[in-house]
């Protein structure tokens, strides 16, 4: 028999729940080369409205610099609010996001007797985990002030090794130096560990020296006791024999991104197809990319050579292209058994009580799931949803600690700069059409 998670009753959190936002629209038929005449700049965004102790900022590899508050959140935890991206090139800092963070944890089981969502309806932003020295090595662990709880060490920021940030060999025999170009990268890593039962999540943020910025939540713990009956196909034998089916289940994540490129909140956003067409007689495949513009809130299905960017309409960078992000899903399994999992990418129009993606406490919001905010109402003031799902089929090696099993996304910068943040200073003439023969 299934035994339920403990549970607190909840109220809406006191803390305020962060909002503000960005316009978006979706993009049509490939457009034609932008004016090289660049558009006025924003102005330069404020320095972060926080103090010290909210305030993350780090210098990476290349000069790039990273800065961040962040504020934390009785249900969701960790919240990233007024996030910057500054490469060595610029005068100032690029604004990329008003806000970020997790919108939900929804857990069901797969023999339909156990349904969680673990940020709305446990324990979650209170079961703030303290880290010890050693789980932030080089970094800084900031104190939290979780309501009920009193201060929590438990904001981890430092700085980890990702291996080659890039590499070229300007080989000799095509009119290169033969000089070697090389260097290895570092990511600004923040994360905090909340527990909900028998999981414990691990919320990651990483911030790399290229512009990218890449989320994960990685699950661990202990495999429920209580579940080791997954029989017919439900669950796999876990210990000896073949008496402990511990129950197969899915964990479907989502975030909520508030993007404010350029500091602005009028932006757009746009979705990308390509079709191959297979040869002609002796001929090669050709392939057609075209782009949408979405004016209206959007359920998006991935598809095979298909993603979505959010564009800024404030800001250009110095070949005079909009800056962009695009939206880079990891692997997903994605779980049909709710209206709300069935998408994988949800744009819909900022209204203040849509705050979680299921589950959500606010009432009289028209629905209590993102896939009920999507109802052709226009884009000015878009939220981006993002579902990345794991269908967890336990086994022998998930006791006892559970190693992590992670999934998540990255947004990738998409004509931020006019070059790679990260291009050597004698390379730094190479824009457009590279040298040949030189």
């Amino acid at each position: 028999m299934h035994v339920n998670r403990v549970r607190r009753a909840r109220t809406r959190p006191a803390a305020a729940l962060t909002g503000l936002a960005v316009t978006a629209l979706l993009g049509t038929a490939f457009a034609t080369a932008p004016s090289a005449s660049a558009a006025p700049q924003a102005p330069a965004p404020a320095a972060p409205a926080c103090s010290a102790a909210y305030t993350i900022e780090q210098t990476l590899d290349g000069g790039t610099t990273w800065r961040m508050c962040w504020h934390y959140n009785t249900l969701s935890g960790l919240v990233l609010d007024d996030v910057s991206y500054q490469p060595k090139s610029e005068p100032k800092p690029i604004r990329v996001l008003t806000s970020a963070r997790l919108a939900q944890v929804h857990v069901p089981y797969d023999d339909g007797e156990a349904e969680y969502d673990d940020v709305t309806g446990t324990d979650f932003g209170q079961a703030l985990q303290k880290l010890r020295p050693a789980e932030c090595p080089g970094g800084t662990i900031k104190t939290v002030k979780v309501p009920d709880r009193g201060n929590v060490a438990g904001l981890c920021a430092t700085t980890r090794a990702r291996g080659h940030a890039y590499r070229l060999n300007d080989d000799p025999s095509t009119g290169g130096t033969g000089k070697v170009y090389t260097s290895q990268g570092k990511d600004l890593l923040v994360y905090t560990v909340n527990k909900a039962s028998w999981y414990e999540y691990i919320t990651e943020w990483r911030f790399s020296s290229d512009g990218t910025i890449t989320s994960n939540v990685g699950a661990t713990g202990s495999l429920s006791p209580y579940d080791y009956e997954g029989t017919d196909g439900k669950g796999w034998p876990i210990g000896k024999g073949a008496d402990a089916y511990a129950e197969s289940h899915s964990h479907n994540v989502f975030w909520r991104l508030n993007f404010g490129l350029d500091g602005s909140s009028k932006s757009k956003i746009e979705q990308y197809d390509s079709k191959v067409t297979p040869p002609r007689g002796n001929g090669s495949p050709t392939t057609r990319t075209t782009r949408t513009p979405v004016t209206k809130e959007l359920a998006g299905d991935a598809a095979n050579m298909r993603w979505w960017r959010v564009v800024s309409t404030a800001g250009k960078n110095k070949d005079g292209h909009p800056r962009s992000y695009e939206f880079v899903p990891g692997r997903s399994a994605k779980f049909p058994g709710r209206s709300f999992t069935k998408h994988d990418l949800y744009f819909t129009e900022y209204k203040k009580c849509e705050q979680y993606a299921s589950n959500n406490p606010a009432s009289n919001c028209g629905g209590a799931s993102v896939d009920k905010w999507v109802g052709g109402q226009a884009l000015k003031n878009p939220i981006a949803w993002v579902n990345i799902g794991f269908h967890h089929i336990a086994r022998d090696e998930d006791q006892q600690p559970m190693p992590v099993h992670w999934q998540g996304f990255s947004l990738a910068p998409r004509d931020v700069t006019a070059m790679s943040p990260l291009t050597p200073a004698d390379l730094a003439n190479q824009n457009g059409v590279p040298p040949v023969g030189r």
